[in-house]
């Protein structure tokens, strides 16, 4: 049985809660750049693992230190004179872990941050400056940067002896020689990279006197990552053609850099299949698009490396065959041809997502089999119809003092969620949330986009709405028309123990105490239908405050679903109710947040909703809550959703995404035989 699951990479990023004006939106772009887009489905973008580390209070530091979750960890530790001017964040950075496989880079926001550098774990360690760049650039300059570092300590061999130089990456420019664009841009961003710890080839003046052209650039291209900036004369000279040819050859990272003056005749076919960055063709490059330029560079560098090492680590724990060729990108007809000649593999398995079937027809015609880890063509994925509900929400910030996920992380893992369980012929159940950017549009353009890259009608998505949010006839009427093509509504009536003197016909706001009685009782009868009509329920995050019914949402959820033996996996490290609901199975103290003194004390107009709720016994009895989740055993968990006792321990609480899917669909695919 391979060991626990430790994915190649992953990030973590501490920082003192006075400086979020600066950190903030350097962590925005942080999550862009290393994390999927949740606003672009199938997007071919990075899913490093990250983690944050802060607090709400200036004078309290995280609850604990990163964890070595992963093979490589790196740790950027922003310092500034607020973290060395107060005593727990000082001592707070001096002892975080620093070893050979948590790797700490630190990044200076004010000069008097450098002070941390003569003592503890970052004594003698060298800083990123940030505070030297122009405010203009500095979020561009330390993301380029960070990004340089995470290739450098996430996927270069550094020996003990090694000066920290030989571990920068190599810019291999290539670029057309006639016309000035190309030639000007070049020499631009050469520059550039001189005054940084990068590396690059720029044409003959790279290649030492007495060595050959054509094996120096041949061996610069084996060990670089190619720039192809691509000017109006690029594609058409040969030399353009042949550093192309041999950087695909060698299956090494690549972009290309589009700064067309005019127009060019034929676009180099080798020269596609890898990202695209714009700029503009007038001399001479600014500093934003050169930085955009070598930041594209390395992020593609880094996703090429991060998806062979977790290809190979899929592999190694079984999830896909070992008798497969791993591509970081999907393959090309010259990469098909050359490993049809080694014999070798009939296989190709590359990234998520997958290319469309139009795209890949040929593939089936050279009679190799393409696929991604979910697109296993060759393997039976089916659920068989399974009707799967799923229990997530956001949480809301602690400012990232106890749970140190971002904060769409739970999004991310219900767009997963949904993509594996729609692609594996499972009816996805979702109660409510019409708002706009709410959890069911995510799910749905997920769903949509499903349903175009598969090119199928059978997409199975429906959304349980109780009485009266399905009355608001302005955006039902909108989504029934953007979603008819995804989505069945399930509409729930109100209970009959309150549908006297109610105007069943209109939309009745929670504005008063009676009013928002009625909507829990509203929304219990559609829990409690909604999980009676499926098959099993997938549990993550969740609101403790801030809710419409009689309890949390996913708390009610919950305990319905163990009232009626369901199969129920919960996902803990998503932090939020199902959070606090594991570390009850796990016989931790009971938490604050589950009693009925704290809900009422987080909850304005709460006691007066379970007033009113008591007088026809419908009122939450945290008293029973607790009997029954103290009550629940972790064995019969497991057994009901088909995975071993120590499988389902681990579901609860690793903070991976992919793993986590894995694991879900593995219980599932048990209960579908």
């Amino acid at each position: 049985m391979p060991s626990q699951y430790s994915p190649p990479l992953a990030i973590h990023f501490i920082w003192h809660p006075s400086d979020n004006d600066v950190i903030d939106p350097i962590l925005k772009a942080v999550s862009k750049y290393l994390s999927r887009d949740i606003n672009r489905p199938f997007s071919r973008n990075l899913n490093i693992p990250i983690f944050f580390y802060s607090s709400n209070n200036p004078i309290i530091v995280p609850n604990n230190n990163p964890q070595e979750l992963a093979t490589r960890n790196i740790l950027f530790v922003f310092t500034s004179v607020n973290t060395r001017g107060r005593a727990s964040w000082d001592s707070y950075i001096s002892n975080l872990p620093c070893n050979e496989t948590m790797r700490v880079v630190p990044v200076a926001l004010t000069r008097e941050g450098l002070g941390h550098g003569g003592e503890g774990c970052l004594k003698d360690i060298n800083f990123i400056r940030a505070y030297e760049w122009h405010y203009e650039s500095v979020v561009q300059n330390t993301i380029l940067t960070m990004a340089h570092e995470i290739y450098r300590h996430g996927f270069v061999e550094i020996g003990e002896g090694d000066k920290g130089k030989s571990s920068s990456i190599n810019i291999f420019l290539s670029h057309a020689k006639s016309g000035n664009t190309g030639r000007l841009h070049a020499e631009t961003i050469k520059r550039f990279i001189e005054n940084t710890n990068m590396s690059h080839f720029f044409d003959a003046t790279t290649i030492s006197p007495g060595f050959k052209f054509n094996e120096e650039i041949i061996k610069h291209i084996e060990d670089s990552t190619m720039v192809a900036i691509c000017s109006d004369d690029y594609s058409s000279r040969y030399w353009c053609q042949r550093e192309i040819l041999c950087a695909k050859k060698y299956h090494r990272p690549m972009i290309a850099v589009n700064c067309l003056e005019n127009y060019e005749d034929r676009i180099f076919p080798a020269g596609s299949n890898v990202p695209c960055v714009h700029i503009s063709p007038k001399p001479p490059l600014s500093e934003p698009e050169t930085l955009k330029v070598l930041t594209t560079a390395i992020l593609e560098t880094i996703r090429h490396c991060h998806a062979l090492k977790s290809l190979e680590h899929y592999q190694v724990r079984g999830w896909i065959g070992d008798d497969c060729a791993i591509f970081s990108r999907p393959p090309e007809i010259r990469q098909i041809l050359a490993l049809k000649a080694e014999g070798t593999f009939t296989k190709i398995c590359y990234p998520e997502p997958p290319i469309y079937s139009e795209e890949a027809d040929w593939h089936h015609q050279l009679e190799i089999d393409t696929f991604t880890p979910l697109w296993s063509s060759s393997e039976d994925h089916s659920l068989n119809g399974l009707r799967v509900g799923i229990s997530i929400s956001e949480v809301p910030s602690d400012g990232f003092q106890e749970n140190h996920l971002p904060l769409n992380q739970s999004i991310r893992l219900a767009q997963d969620l949904a993509r594996h369980l729609l692609a594996r012929s499972a009816t996805l159940i979702y109660g409510g949330d019409l708002r706009k950017n709410g959890f069911t549009e995510f799910i749905l353009d997920e769903a949509i986009a499903l349903k175009n890259r598969l090119n199928t009608d059978v997409i199975h998505v429906e959304n349980h709405l109780s009485w009266p949010i399905h009355k608001a006839d302005k955006e039902m009427t909108a989504w029934r028309a953007n979603y008819k093509a995804v989505m069945d509504t399930v509409e729930y009536d109100i209970p009959d123990d309150i549908a006297n003197d109610i105007d069943k016909d209109n939309f009745l706001p929670p504005s008063t105490p009676q009013n928002k009685y009625i909507w829990s009782r509203c929304l219990t009868e559609m829990r409690v239908l909604s999980i009676d009509s499926s098959h099993a329920r997938i549990c993550a995050g969740g609101k403790l405050s801030g809710y419409s019914g009689k309890m949390p949402g996913v708390l009610e959820e919950i305990l319905i679903a163990i009232d009626k033996s369901k199969p129920i996996y919960l996902l803990g490290a998503f932090g939020g109710v199902v959070g606090d609901v594991c570390k009850v199975l796990r016989k931790a103290p009971y938490p604050d947040s589950l009693t009925e003194a704290w809900q009422n004390s987080h909850n304005a107009g709460y006691v007066d909703v379970q007033t009113i709720a008591s007088k026809y016994g419908m009122h939450a009895d945290y008293r029973q809550v607790k009997t029954a989740l103290e009550g629940i055993a972790i064995p019969t968990l497991s057994k009901n959703s088909g995975l071993d006792e120590l499988t389902y321990l681990r579901l609860m609480e690793t903070p991976f995404v992919d793993e986590c899917i894995h694991l879900i669909m593995q219980g599932l695919k048990n209960l579908s035989l």
